[in-house]
């Protein structure tokens, strides 16, 4: 599984196998400037080095997310930096009952949708 700000994206799915993007056009980790997802789906279940590169890209993508809350909790936005990261994760609004409740015991409130 490669880390998204989508969510996840399953390297062994059928639907990668032709797909000559990278994992995130927007990532600066080698993986992502050097191998696409057809490439990377051809890897995943053959060779361990596939694990190697995923968790380069993974890792990245955790350090940016990391960076990216550490600057709105010192900019005093960072409710909204959740609201924001929560929308683009669950575009449908059905946020998970535990996430809910665990940022409204930080007093970030999300209205799941109904």
């Amino acid at each position: 599984m490669a880390l998204v700000r989508t969510g996840q994206l399953n390297l062994k799915s059928k639907e990668y196998a032709g797909d000559a993007a990278p994992i995130d056009a927007d990532c600066p980790c080698p993986t992502c400037a050097h191998h696409s997802r057809a490439q990377l789906h051809c890897l995943v279940s053959r060779e361990p080095v596939a694990c190697h590169l995923l968790t380069v890209h993974n890792i990245t993508y955790q350090l940016q997310l990391m960076r990216s809350a550490r600057e709105a909790i010192k900019a005093g936005t960072f409710p909204s930096f959740v609201s924001s990261f929560m929308s683009v994760m669950y575009p449908d609004g059905r946020y998970p009952e535990w996430a809910v409740e665990a940022l409204a015991s930080v007093s970030i409130n999300l209205v799941p949708a109904l």
